[in-house]
């Protein structure tokens, strides 16, 4: 039998559904392009010192295409080893599922032999299936670990999913959580309403994705009326993000803040003035101007710069920052200096890079 939610170390459900700033983890490659297993430790400890609640690998911001070289379980099992040497705190470990129904579940019994929590599902690969087909794929891969659904954008890879499917989805007894990253106001609706009308709203803690709008979604109440008529305030409790894999420390804070915020209402402007701050940034890592191209290799930048990256290498080498794109993080480093968390890494970077 798989590995339920009900299963989890004590601490780790009330962790994921208390809200926290999870960072998608990018991939340490050397100049030769191979896994740099230092470097990813690195990575892990950084994002663990900084406070973060949780760590996801394997997931897009990993590049997809560790699974085509091999690299899928030596990448998980250093950041699962690591993680669980570097802190004895509840820490949630995701791990990015991929592939079709047969390859999905292999990874799903690696992660759960890793030690990982759950899975976040990517759908791409059975893009273009009914949504019966879907739900049965996701049912399949929830048999063998806790699943978080993930919505992602369509400008890199993913599909329109409609409320159906996302009610029918939060259906899924193994299903814990969902991230939202269509990079969609109405998109991201659907998926709140799915889980509303399935009466799911306990079991499934919403987090969000949407690097674009970061701040609002942690701040805004979403008042859906059900089928019967009667209404549910949901609210999304954390983020699982790529824009949250540099500057973390910060992000920590700013999901603090948010928190905060929510609970006391109504919300200040000082805080809704955040969010235009926060995308101003993630138009930078992200490559908003280009589509979306640079939007792993931006994000390598920035930790380049702070020396956790030795560089911005990628598994394609077709792939890489876009022109223009260093002097749009120029820009951003010195119009928010707030946010960057760089003496934080400065002060213990020789530290997270101890063998």
């Amino acid at each position: 039998m798989g590995l339920q939610w009900t299963d989890w170390p004590s601490g780790v459900l009330e962790h994921l559904r208390s809200g926290v700033a999870i960072p998608a983890s990018p991939l340490a490659l050397d100049g030769k392009r191979k896994f740099d297993p230092r470097r990813q430790r690195a990575l892990i400890r950084y994002y663990i010192d900084a406070g973060a609640g949780g760590i996801a690998v394997g997931v897009h911001a990993t590049q997809f295409a560790i699974r085509e070289v091999g690299l899928y379980e030596p990448v998980l099992r250093t950041a699962a080893e690591t993680a669980d040497s570097w802190t004895t705190r509840p820490l949630v470990k995701i791990a990015g599922l991929a592939g079709p129904t047969r390859q999905a579940v292999k990874e799903a019994k690696l992660a759960r032999a890793l030690g990982y929590h759950a899975g976040l599902l990517s759908l791409i690969a059975v893009k273009g299936a009914s949504e019966d087909e879907m739900i049965a794929h996701c049912r399949a891969v929830a048999g063998e670990i806790p699943l978080i659904g993930f919505y992602l954008q369509a400008s890199v890879g993913g599909m329109v999913l409609p409320e159906s499917f996302w009610r029918r989805f939060a259906g899924i007894e193994n299903v814990v959580a969902i991230k939202m990253a269509p990079f969609n106001r109405y998109r991201t609706l659907d998926v709140v309403r799915g889980v509303a009308q399935a009466r799911a709203e306990s079991r499934v803690t919403l987090y969000t994705g949407n690097d674009d709008h970061i701040v609002l979604d942690l701040v805004t109440p979403f008042t859906v009326r059900r089928d019967d008529g009667s209404a549910v305030t949901l609210r999304i409790r954390g983020g699982l993000l790529g824009h949250w894999s540099v500057w973390t420390r910060s992000a920590v804070q700013l999901l603090e803040r948010c928190k905060l915020a929510a609970q006391k209402g109504p919300i200040d402007a000082e805080v809704l003035a955040l969010d235009s701050m926060v995308t101003d940034c993630n138009a930078a890592f992200f490559d908003v101007a280009n589509d979306f191209k640079g939007c792993i290799a931006g994000c390598h930048e920035v930790l380049r710069r702070q020396g956790l990256l030795e560089g911005v290498w990628l598994l394609d080498p077709e792939e890489g920052l876009s022109p223009g794109q260093v002097e749009a993080i120029d820009r951003v480093y010195a119009t928010y200096p707030e946010f960057s968390d760089d003496g934080f890494v400065h002060l213990n970077l020789d530290r997270w890079l101890r063998a």
